[in-house]
């Protein structure tokens, strides 16, 4: 199903004009999900791998071909991204733990305890160049069997992580979030962003992405608010060529200037969990929507990653 063009984009500023295909449909690609996750597009296999986490599966589109399952059960895999080396790395809210799927296709826990105490429910990864990797850890997939096993948790807080390449030491880069979620580095790897999705369940907290400028390749330092979603709140997001921020809001996408500025919205059918760009000149997004899988044309081109 394609939803027509006039109706899905929203523009709050003419630099918005410059970026989306004014012609081009939200196709909907996949439409049996519980809750939609984790895109990660496979640029080598021409392929995106998503999770459906409460069906406890992983999903594979192969434009074309449709989708299939990739992998069931899947431990309540949640967010996806690749490694250097193009492997699969996931958050699994069931085994609370970050993993790394082999060439071939052996399982490998990267993380699953800090301190001697287990994660709370890893959700969201990203890769720096240096072979790093970054993920947060809030509390969603402990607090029902519904996305995960109820129990309670051990950590103090809810942190975000960096795994050393190297040594495999595991620390914590931020630890006053009330739920972080989604994650990106900027193009030049100066910046890393982290939505807290808070006001998911309490209507006071923030829904809010942050941004902090990283120093040594290691820390973050001048942790600030980078924006503020005027519909729902920010989960997982992808970060363009140019900077501009693309992130998940509860009425489709939001796409962000470096500024900060609210550039323009494209409007989606379904509350928008997460994002990424894909395609073999990473111009189309695709979006996982609650129960669908979509995607859309653009001229923006995403950040590279492998």
């Amino acid at each position: 199903m394609v939803t027509s063009p006039s109706s899905i984009y929203e523009i709050r500023d003419a630099r918005f004009r410059q970026l989306i295909v004014l012609s081009a449909g939200l196709d909907e690609l996949y439409s049996d999900c519980r809750w939609a996750e984790g895109p990660v597009w496979f640029g080598d296999l021409n392929c995106l791998l998503f999770s459906d986490i409460p069906n406890q599966r992983m999903l594979h589109y192969a434009p074309g071909g449709g989708v299939s399952v990739f992998r069931e059960p899947s431990n309540f895999t949640n967010g996806n991204t690749r490694d250097r080396e193009g492997r699969l790395i996931s958050c699994e809210h069931g085994g609370r733990r970050v993993t790394r799927t082999e060439i071939d296709g052996r399982i490998t826990v990267l993380a699953d305890r800090f301190e001697n105490k287990r994660l709370n429910a890893p959700n969201d990864v990203v890769v720096k160049s240096d072979g790093s990797i970054w993920f947060t850890d809030p509390t969603y997939g402990i607090l029902s069997d519904y996305e995960g096993y109820q129990a309670e948790p051990e950590q103090q807080t809810r942190n975000v992580y960096r795994l050393d390449p190297l040594s495999g030491a595991l620390s914590v880069v931020v630890d006053d979030f009330r739920q972080p979620n989604g994650l990106a580095f900027s193009p030049d790897e100066t910046k890393l962003y982290v939505a807290d999705s808070a006001r998911s369940h309490d209507e006071t907290a923030p829904s809010h992405i942050r941004v902090f400028d990283v120093v040594e390749e290691t820390s973050l330092v001048n942790g600030r608010v980078f924006c503020d979603l005027d519909k729902g709140i920010p989960d997982g997001f992808r970060i363009d060529i140019d900077g501009n921020v693309w992130t998940s809001a509860g009425d489709g996408v939001h796409c962000f200037a470096p500024d900060g500025t609210l550039l323009g919205k494209i409007l989606v059918p379904q509350t928008v969990a997460n994002l990424t760009f894909g395609g073999p000149r990473r111009n189309r997004l695709f979006i996982t929507a609650t129960r669908s899988l979509y995607a859309v044309y653009t001229t923006a081109t995403g950040a590279q990653y492998p």
